[in-house]
């Protein structure tokens, strides 16, 4: 791969754009970075990227683009339970932005656009492990990821824009987005714990879930950049295993040596019930995911500690 590709991420100050940078730029890769910081958090934007406040649904960011060779497409509404309350912001960032990040690769003659779709896709299919063709997206979150590639497909076939769409599972790690009204996991558990309050499930806990942590995915997308067996393909990318919520709360607690009982909420309309990846298709790029959920939840504590302590988190 050639160190002198240069790279924009949209949704550079997020946990996925963010951790990406920092893997960029010690490959030694430029890295222009874009977010408007509504999600973002600009202390995570990593020293290095050339960072430009916008809005990805703006024309101002076509100037940007040009003489870049790669860009990731990142920038999102994303949490469920606000998308269900908005819809209409929800389609405004999540399809009318990606469709102005593709028209300003297309105008630039990037590369390819590598660009966040979502497992949230597989919300009502019973087949497990899922894989690509298997979609029925019902949240609206869901859906406007759809409505995304739905998009970039169109900007191949009658621009010859080359795109890799990926679908991510949970993925997890450090500066995983704390913030948002209904904290990720395993970052809720542990925050909670240490703040010594009860963490919170929603539902019974028996829910499923594939995670995958981000220096794994940070491999795959650095394989995205200069392989063309990747162009024009959608890709899951999880663990290919999964756990109930009830079990990473056990395996936070144990970590944390924490006997907090943890409080049944009513649960959250339009989760699927389980996800579980099928990454045939990424191993057959050469990828495979190696950090386990126990390995990666420490690091994330870890982590977490540090926030703690620079009074990131109260």
């Amino acid at each position: 791969m050639s160190k002198k590709s240069r790279v924009l991420i949209t949704g550079v100050a997020g946990f996925i754009g963010s951790n990406l940078a920092d893997r960029l730029l010690k490959e030694g890769h430029p890295v222009i970075g874009i977010d408007n910081l509504s999600y973002g958090v600009l202390e995570q934007v990593p020293e290095g990227v050339e960072f430009y406040k916008l809005d990805i649904r703006s024309k101002k960011i076509y100037p940007l683009f040009k003489k870049i060779d790669f860009v990731f497409h990142l920038a999102a509404k994303n949490c469920i339970s606000d998308c269900q309350n908005d819809p209409v912001e929800t389609s405004d960032i999540n399809v009318t932005g990606t469709v102005n990040v593709f028209e300003a690769a297309k105008r630039a003659g990037v590369k390819k656009v590598i660009y966040a779709e979502s497992s949230a896709i597989y919300e009502g299919i019973n087949k497990f492990p899922t894989p690509e063709n298997k979609i029925k997206p019902e949240s609206f979150y869901a859906r406007s990821k759809i409505a995304g590639n739905l998009f970039a497909e169109g900007y191949k076939k009658f621009y010859g824009v080359t795109s890799v769409g990926l679908r991510y599972f949970s993925v997890y790690g450090p500066r995983q987005d704390y913030r948002r009204t209904m904290p990720p996991l395993p970052s809720a558990f542990i925050i909670k714990i240490m703040k010594g309050e009860n963490p919170i499930i929603y539902g019974t806990g028996e829910k499923r879930r594939d995670y995958v942590h981000i220096d794994d995915i940070n491999d795959f997308h650095l394989l995205c950049m200069d392989n063309v067996n990747v162009d024009n393909k959608i890709f899951n990318l999880g663990s290919g295993t999964n756990v109930s919520i009830l079990d990473v709360y056990k395996i936070v607690s144990k970590a944390l040596k924490s006997d907090l009982p943890s409080i049944f909420k009513e649960d959250m309309p339009g989760e699927a019930l389980i996800t579980l990846s099928d990454i045939s298709e990424a191993k057959k790029i050469g990828w495979l995911p190696k950090i386990s959920l126990e390995d990666g939840i420490q690091g994330l504590i870890e982590y977490i500690r540090g926030e703690f302590a620079k009074g990131n988190i109260k």
